[in-house]
């Protein structure tokens, strides 16, 4: 163990970090298949291609686990692309998904073992805002499918376990709220929301999770840009926070994202590193590290704010 996770192991009360999909290394990579080349191959052709793939995914998946215990990173965001083709129609990639059953089950044991937390955030595709039939029947497929693995790795269908979303269209507070009592249980008791920089602010978001039971994802750098803001210290930043608080069941587990911009304060592109830190964040249990470097990125904020009294 090096000395930075010794330090990190005796700090009392501190945020846990999160790392998002993979590492800025090779150690963490997820192999795919795209719509276009997979419909090209026979049935026979996609059931070894699926096979193999999903295997070995499932053992990159299992090796991201590990990477985090190594590096003492206490959460873990899934890619939303681990399982391509899982949910298309054919049925194939489901069936083979439900035979690996068994080795999820024990990534997920030994995640929750370690006390890794585990985390999704479905594609920009999920708008349960919309007015279409069409697009919502796909937004509901799409967390049907985060659900169904979250299921097979044996994880509780609760915010623990949160797939995160956005609002989608915009000024579409009463239909979010509406769609969202008609979700299955397994999806919407895992379900929390997440303030944007376009179409839904702080505030909305605030109103839709309020109302319908769901928990809040405060975005401190969608925060500033949606608002026009210059500082993460500005007192709505605060506000928020604690507002997003009050809308978990249980405050132990609000997550909160974290991002700087990479050219100006208010960018919407990453950085490659966290300089800016909202003061208030030092108060929260979970924070994921929206930045490019990744695991070295989280590193730095250990050295440069988490152990800064």
């Amino acid at each position: 163990m090096t000395a930075a996770q010794i330090n990190k192991k005796i700090l009392v009360n501190q945020p846990n970090l999160g790392l998002v999909c993979v590492t800025a290394s090779k150690d963490i990579r997820y192999r795919t298949i795209t719509r276009t080349r997979y419909l090209k191959l026979s049935d026979g052709d996609r059931q070894t291609t699926l096979t193999n793939l999903y295997s070995d995914n499932i053992s990159r998946l299992d090796k991201a686990v590990d990477f985090c215990q190594q590096h003492s990173i206490k959460l873990y965001r899934l890619p939303s692309g681990l399982f391509p083709m899982s949910d298309w129609e054919d049925n194939i990639g489901e069936t083979i998904l439900e035979s690996m059953s068994a080795q999820l089950a024990l990534i997920g044991e030994k995640a929750q073992k370690l006390g890794i937390r585990l985390v999704s955030h479905p594609d920009q595709f999920v708008v349960l805002s919309s007015d279409s039939e069409q697009v919502l029947a796909n937004s509901i497929k799409i967390l049907e499918g985060h659900a169904k693995v979250f299921d097979l790795l044996g994880l509780p269908r609760s915010p623990w376990a949160l797939m995160n979303i956005h609002g989608g269209k915009s000024q579409r507070i009463d239909r979010l709220v509406e769609v969202l009592a008609q979700l299955p249980t397994y999806i919407r008791d895992r379900l929390t929301f997440e303030n944007d920089e376009y179409s839904y602010s702080s505030a909305e978001i605030l109103e839709v999770c309020n109302r319908s039971g769901v928990p809040m994802v405060f975005d401190a750098h969608h925060h500033i840009c949606h608002e026009g803001l210059t500082t993460y210290d500005d007192p709505s930043v605060t506000e928020m926070f604690y507002a997003a608080r009050e809308t978990w069941s249980n405050s132990d587990w609000q997550l909160v994202h974290i991002s700087n911009g990479q050219n100006s304060f208010s960018d919407r592109t990453h950085s490659d590193f966290i300089t800016d830190m909202p003061s208030v964040y030092r108060q929260a249990p979970w924070i994921e590290i929206e930045a490019k470097a990744k695991e070295e990125a989280i590193s730095r904020v250990e050295a440069e704010w988490l152990m800064r009294k």
